[in-house]
């Protein structure tokens, strides 16, 4: 996986045609998160920050992922993404 594949797939994710489905656009989140900057290094969110809470906790089950694990998932999910809503 290099990171121009990875770059393309960052800016593709913008501009599918659907925005994807909140489970989707989390799995998205995690990976580019844990792929450019690794292991979740912040406190997660107050109680009543409920998205906040959500991505912080989908970052944080990707704990120990390498980079390249990470960067694969992301840009085979964009690309199955792309199929399912256009570009």
């Amino acid at each position: 996986m290099s990171q121009a594949e990875f770059d393309k797939a960052a800016e593709d994710v913008k501009h599918l045609k659907t925005k994807p489905a909140d489970d989707e656009m989390l799995f998205i989140y995690s990976r580019y998160k844990q792929a450019t900057v690794g292991d979740i290094n912040t406190e997660r969110p107050g109680m009543l920050d409920f998205k906040g809470k959500a991505k912080w906790d989908a970052w944080n089950e990707l704990k120990g992922t390498s980079k390249e694990d990470a960067m694969k998932a992301y840009v085979d999910k964009v690309e199955e993404l792309k199929k399912k809503y256009g570009i």
